[in-house]
């Protein structure tokens, strides 16, 4: 039988990573290695999540996707597990790229992928570069290019704490320096990059670019996209925020006051991505808790889950759509 699980992350070493989430999560980060990216949720060749806790400990995702996926998933499916969900340190700009769309995935042989950014920790210069600014064209982006000017074809949105964007694939995108992100996506790890800003990789080179793969999959009528504009219920003990319901994923935002209870139900897998405070899920006599930065993975089979606030919490909660 299964029960609400915890994952051992896996860190990624980024040439614009930094420690951050050793400073807000007090992950275990590898000491000396700039981290870029925690994959709290994965099951791809890249990395397995791994379970942290109960009697599974030490299987992997990969294994419950193969011997337990309707229990897991709440529905039958096959392949693999549906979504990726990281947490990104972006001390550094990252690159300009794109997710190629579903038609133009499967001729490029790549994997299309949507994803959503929720802004956890922003510096007060933090920004996102997302979609085109109006007036650019195709010609006019391929000159940028030739020219080195791609960023100037880019839209900037300034950012802080608590803002999240959707990215539809197609949609041309790079991470401003000074975020720290959780990032709900498509299991996907296909990226088209069209531009490094002349930096170098980890091992002293140029970072290979996708101009071809890049140019098929960019929506050119994409301008000037705007953040995700919900704002919470007013429910003082339980506050909800709808972020994004898209055939890939539904996500929304909560806050749960201290001491407060509340009931999951099976009809679905849910993942509860701990942004404050700490909560304690409770299913039979099985326990797990989970502090800002952690996650928990709640099986679509389960009967009625308990979760309890021990503080005042914030988090997300996911779903595949």
């Amino acid at each position: 039988m299964l029960y609400p699980l915890a994952f051992h992350p896996i860190f990624k070493e980024r040439v614009w990573g930094g420690r951050n989430l050793e400073r807000l999560y007090r992950k275990p980060l590898p000491p000396k290695m700039p981290i870029g990216e925690s994959w709290e949720i994965t099951d791809r060749p890249e990395g397995v999540s791994v379970i942290a806790n109960g009697p599974l400990a030490g299987r992997d995702l990969r294994w419950l996707m193969e011997n337990h996926c309707q229990e897991l998933l709440g529905k039958a499916q096959t392949g693999r597990f549906p979504l990726l969900v990281k947490i990104l340190d972006c001390q550094e700009t990252l690159s300009v790229q794109v997710h190629p769309p579903p038609k133009v995935a499967a001729e490029l042989n790549g994997e299309p992928k949507s994803e959503m950014w929720y802004i956890a920790e922003a510096s007060p210069e933090a920004c996102l570069y997302v979609g085109l600014k109006r007036g650019v064209t195709r010609d006019s982006f391929e000159k940028g290019i030739a020219d080195g000017a791609v960023a100037e074809a880019l839209y900037r949105i300034d950012v802080k704490a608590g803002d999240a964007m959707f990215l539809p694939s197609g949609r041309i995108h790079a991470i401003g320096r000074g975020n720290v992100i959780f990032e709900i996506q498509q299991n996907s790890d296909t990226t088209y990059r069209v531009f490094d800003w002349n930096r170098k990789g980890l091992d002293g080179k140029p970072r290979a670019l996708h101009l071809r793969e890049s140019l098929a999959s960019i929506d050119f009528s994409d301008y000037e996209p705007e953040l995700i504009r919900s704002k919470y219920s007013r429910n003082p003990k339980f506050a909800v925020r709808y972020l994004v319901h898209d055939p890939p994923f539904h996500v929304d935002a909560c806050k749960v006051k201290r001491g407060e209870r509340f009931y999951l139900r099976s009809g679905g897998l849910r993942i509860l991505g701990l942004l404050k405070g700490r909560l304690r899920v409770t299913y039979g006599e099985h326990e797990v808790r989970g502090d800002a930065g952690g996650f928990i993975v709640v099986p679509g089979s389960l009967g009625r889950v308990t979760v309890t606030a021990e503080t005042q919490v914030e988090f997300l909660q996911v779903q595949p759509g």
